[in-house]
């Protein structure tokens, strides 16, 4: 697994998992804010720029996730926060290690299956995949998607080389994802953030986790769309993993 480091190791981790289609930079100036703090880790996922193999299925990339932390940080971290496809990883790391962290941040993370949406993918991208190297079509996606400007030369490099079969990958298995039954067994204190101007399908998804696991704390986030809290508010969500931690 590749990933980015800041902080020391002599402190607690944090491991933040970024959202479908962006990279760790997802939580570059979270980790930046924190790392006087924690050690924090930003793992790539499989099939983005920059991993060391291609996406298959949310479960392997899970497993494959706690095997890193088995090896080399004894089996568990104090706190794991994930975005949309991260998000969706991270419920499946709860699912199959009920004491993988003590305190989860789950942002935006989808959790009814969408057949609709999950067949309509291969023959979208068949047809457009090609423009995501158009410069102009990726100012126009990014825009679309209100990610801070700055980001965006970070965005259009890892996009822009995203192969289409992980591209396509990730998108069916994040479309098609469900929550284990296992999931209601985890230790984790977890929270669950969604903001109110996202589509019915993520609010949803976001009461359904929390309907699950009943411990669960919802936050509706007034205002904000999908990847708002940790990619254009890093210092609000910096605060947020300190309150939880400090509170629970």
């Amino acid at each position: 697994m590749k990933y980015m480091e800041y902080g020391s190791k002599q402190n607690d981790t944090i491991l933040l998992l970024h959202g479908g289609g962006l990279s760790w930079w997802n939580y570059e100036e979270v980790a930046e804010l924190l790392e006087d703090e924690y050690h924090i880790i930003l793992p790539i996922l499989d099939g983005h720029v920059g991993s060391d193999c291609p996406f298959t299925t949310i479960e392997e990339n899970a497993s494959e996730i706690i095997d890193f932390i088995d090896e080399y940080l004894n089996g568990s971290v104090l706190f794991m926060g994930g975005l949309s496809l991260g998000g969706q990883i991270l419920l499946e790391m709860l699912s199959q290690r009920k004491d993988i962290c003590s305190y989860a941040l789950i942002e935006s993370a989808a959790v009814i299956p969408s057949k609709l949406t999950n067949s309509l993918i291969v023959p979208a991208f068949g047809s457009s995949y090609k423009l995501i190297k158009n410069r102009s079509f990726a100012k126009l996606q990014f825009n679309s998607l209100h990610i801070k400007p700055s980001l965006f030369e970070d965005y259009y490099r890892d996009s822009s080389q995203i192969s289409k079969s992980n591209m396509i990958a990730f998108m069916k298995a994040s479309t098609s994802y469900a929550l284990k039954d296992s999931f209601k067994e985890t230790s984790a204190r977890i929270h669950v953030y969604v903001g109110t101007r996202e589509t019915k399908g993520i609010i949803r998804s976001a009461e359904l986790i929390c309907k699950i696991n009943p411990s669960s704390t919802l936050h509706l986030m007034p205002g904000l769309r999908h990847g708002d809290f940790s990619i254009n508010h890093a210092d609000r969500y910096a605060d947020a993993v300190r309150r939880i931690i400090q509170e629970s």
